[in-house]
């Protein structure tokens, strides 16, 4: 046949062409190959480990290091969480060879179909290559090498010391590596503790830390929770009652990542200088414990009693006034709103809330629990900077911060501006020092290497 004859001509130059690629290819791969780092390092994984303080009856008061992490194990971690990590991120993790070929078919058709590059590939041991020896730049050089250093630690380490490292090495936002770290940070558990809703929600965290994570953008996590929600369901990793349970857990996470009870970040700060002293080159990432003399429950009694008096004391000299004033738009958003509390924390029951309108009979406030109406009984103690007469610069008007209490018997109340004696850290890094009016702070520290060492986390520089 005649166009039989025709078609071998430009089939001969397409074959011709698919053997040269190929040839290209394979010389690529045979000069990139021998090049590629070492994995000996993943063998002998040694991370960066904070120094953590605890009491005398095991109890921790303090944490100092670059990075937040707790190693864990493969076998310590809970089989949920290993469930909700794979519907997230690579679903036949066991079955390929470092790279998922079915999943860069699925992910090359979307970008295809919907026209973006949003969708990618990479899987658990793409990532645990990257993440060890590799940038994240976003070039064909960097990905080639990902999957060449994927095929190679696939071969060198089996499929469980490779979950293992990505389990603890992975960053997940708010300086946690790993998801025993990230639990304590977020939830304040374990990774045996969490719930359904709670390991999806860090398992999807991934896949963007800083977008993701629920302590900055929870819509954003709560969106991600979901999806990783429905790949377990779809995948028969959780019942249809565990997930029509799990969809509708609120995500609540902790405030205050550094918070430690009891309350000991004194002494934990003087036994932060005395070891620095002895070992300045690795007291920060060693993973040292120190435990001290203090008892939890005798601190504990102390700090609550002082406390107490320093609130009654306070309290009888009457209300000084709100303990800031910020500008707020006509139209503030929640985000904005959120924005402003972050540089006020609470301090427990104190919590911290922006007016957002104020008359001598009603005041209309947001606290992170959202928006609450004060009257009656709850303005009693602030009365007086209510009236038109209070001066300019303590009066309680649109934009100011004050503290409230709830109370079972009135609701909220406006009580003294108490902000806590907390660690701030500026855009370099340096610790700030808060006004704690009489409170006298601990010998200014000295600075480590990379690490400005101030309260119980430390700045990092």
């Amino acid at each position: 046949m005649k166009w039989l004859r025709w078609a071998k001509f430009p089939l001969a130059i397409f074959a011709g062409f698919a053997v040269i690629a190929v040839l290209l290819v394979s010389y690529m791969l045979l000069l990139t190959y021998p090049n590629l780092p070492s994995i000996d390092s993943l063998a002998d994984y040694r991370p960066k480990v904070p120094l953590r303080i605890y009491t005398a009856d095991g109890v921790q008061i303090g944490e100092f290091g670059e990075e937040r992490r707790a190693v864990v194990r493969i076998g310590e971690v809970p089989e949920l969480m290993k469930q909700a990590i794979l519907a997230a991120e690579d679903e036949r993790f066991y079955e390929h060879q470092g790279v998922d070929y079915v999943g860069v078919i699925r992910a090359a058709y979307s970008n295809l179909v919907t026209g973006d590059k949003r969708q990618g590939a990479s899987t658990i041991t793409m990532q645990v290559a990257r993440n060890f020896f590799l940038s994240t730049e976003k070039t064909w050089t960097r990905k080639l090498n990902e999957a060449l250093l994927a095929f190679k630690i696939e071969r060198g380490l089996s499929k469980e010391q490779i979950f293992e490292l990505y389990i603890n090495q992975i960053y997940l936002g708010q300086r946690a590596y790993g998801f025993a770290a990230a639990a304590r940070t977020y939830y304040g558990k374990s990774l045996a503790q969490l719930t359904v809703a709670e390991a999806a929600t860090l398992a999807g965290i991934p896949k963007a830390p800083s977008t993701l994570n629920p302590s900055v953008n929870p819509k954003r996590s709560k969106e991600r929770q979901l999806y990783v929600l429905r790949r377990m369901h779809e995948l028969r990793f959780i019942t249809d009652t565990q997930y029509a349970q799990a969809q509708k857990e609120s995500i609540e996470v902790r405030r205050g990542v550094d918070d430690f009870a009891p309350h000991g970040q004194y002494v934990a700060e003087i036994v932060r200088q005395m070891l620095y002293e002895q070992h300045p080159e690795d007291v920060y990432t060693r993973g040292y414990r120190v435990y001290t003399t203090l008892s939890s429950k005798d601190q504990e009694a102390a700090y609550h009693a002082l406390r107490k008096g320093v609130l009654e004391y306070d309290r009888r000299h009457g209300y000084r006034g709100p303990e800031a004033y910020v500008e707020l738009p006509n139209k503030a958003s929640d985000e904005q709103i959120d924005d402003v509390l972050q540089d006020y924390p609470d301090s427990e029951e104190l919590k911290s809330a922006v007016v957002l309108e104020a008359t001598p009979k009603r005041v209309k406030a947001q606290h992170r629990g959202g928006v609450i109406n004060i009257g009656g009984d709850g303005l009693r103690f602030a009365q007086s900077m209510l009236a038109d007469k209070a001066p300019p610069n303590r009066r309680i008007r649109r934009g100011a911060m004050i503290r409230v209490v709830e109370d079972g018997k009135t609701g909220w109340t406006i009580t003294q501006g108490f902000r806590p004696c907390m660690l701030r850290c500026d855009r370099t890094g340096t610790p700030r020092r808060p006004a704690c009016a009489s409170l006298r702070w601990p010998k200014r520290p000295q600075r480590s290497r990379g690490l400005a060492q101030t309260g119980r986390t430390g700045c990092p520089r």
